[in-house]
């Protein structure tokens, strides 16, 4: 198996948000990004070029 899944970080533990195809102790690499606020804008209707260029300006 490989590709890309969302997980959560509950209680020290990834918790997967779905099924994933893998047999018990099979080991495997994972690569953490954290989502920021600029990647939440995408699906708003919003013009989130402005909001993204105020939110730069009040953050320095």
């Amino acid at each position: 198996m490989s590709g890309v899944i969302k997980a959560r970080y509950v209680d020290k533990v990834l918790k997967p948000l779905g099924e994933i195809d893998l047999k018990e102790g099979e080991e495997v690499e994972i690569e953490l990004k954290k989502k920021s606020i600029f990647g939440l804008l995408r699906g708003w209707k919003i013009d989130t070029q402005s909001l993204k260029d105020e939110l730069r300006e009040i953050d320095g």
